[in-house]
């Protein structure tokens, strides 16, 4: 495919203009940044594993009717998404103490958490991205009552399938980042999932050792970063079959949920 016209360049990814009215080209990079770009480095493949595994995570979302951006993969590095207006709030989901929440509230990290809780915060890198309530999206009109309902209902399910597929294969799903976005019909909205899932926006910690498989070995330099990324895509089957776009094994989440319940391994520094 002819190379487009650029349209932003992100810190994990490129869009470019899409073939048609109303998509966009997303191109997975290399680059890695941590505590909002303070800190830069670079993944080798990390692009490519990336890419693989979000296309896998939002064909098998869709299957479950969580509307998404994503229409299909391109080659290695690309795929072809719908052009959304991006809600400008990451919704970060947790399941077990990691990373921001055990330095504000001083929770080990590694204690499962009393339930599931899902945090809103700005996306402003100036203002290091803070976390905000409802509230305040409410009165500065981030987002309308009914899409946060979407949101929060769509996050839930998200985690709820994303914990039981992580399970299947020995990870488990600490915490995530997603991004929402709105498409337009005339002068209705709706709101569907954007961005990326992948190894750089989820904390997955191996079920039986707590090996981090994910950016937290750039972000604490632990080294084998790109063996991290790579062991998750080996799990999931993704190496092995790159042309396999089934949707795959249909999960018993009830024994998914018991397994979830089970202590977490003391987490590997």
């Amino acid at each position: 495919m002819s190379r487009r016209r650029q349209i932003y360049e992100g810190k994990a990814k490129i869009l470019y203009e899409g073939p048609e009215p109303g998509t966009i080209i997303q191109y997975f990079k290399d680059d890695a940044t941590a505590f909002n770009a303070e800190k830069r480095g670079t993944i080798n493949g990390k692009g490519v594993i990336n890419n693989r595994i979000s296309e896998h995570v939002f064909t098998r979302l869709a299957h479950l009717g969580i509307p998404t951006h994503f229409i299909r993969r391109l080659n290695m590095r690309e795929q072809l998404v719908r052009q959304v207006e991006i809600i400008p709030l990451e919704v970060v989901v947790r399941n077990v103490a990691a990373g921001s929440i055990s330095k504000r509230l001083g929770i080990e990290e590694g204690e499962m958490l009393p339930h599931t809780l899902i945090e809103y915060y700005l996306k402003d890198d100036a203002l290091g991205d803070p976390l905000v309530s409802e509230e305040h999206i409410a009165a500065f009109n981030w987002a309308g009552h009914e899409e946060m309902q979407d949101i929060a209902a769509m996050a839930i399910r998200i985690n709820d399938f994303m914990c039981g597929m992580f399970a299947a294969i020995d990870i488990r799903l600490v915490d995530f980042k997603l991004e929402f976005g709105r498409i337009f019909d005339g002068d209705f909205s709706r709101v569907i999932l954007a961005d990326e899932i992948s190894p750089d926006n989820c904390r997955l910690w191996d079920f039986n050792t707590g090996e981090k498989l994910d950016k937290d070995r750039f972000r604490r330099d632990l080294g084998g970063e790109a063996e991290a990324y790579q062991e998750v895509a080996k799990r999931l089957g993704l190496l092995q079959k790159e042309d396999d776009n089934s949707p795959g094994e249909v999960l018993d989440m009830d024994a998914h949920r018991s397994r979830l319940r089970q202590p977490v391994p003391k987490p590997k520094k």
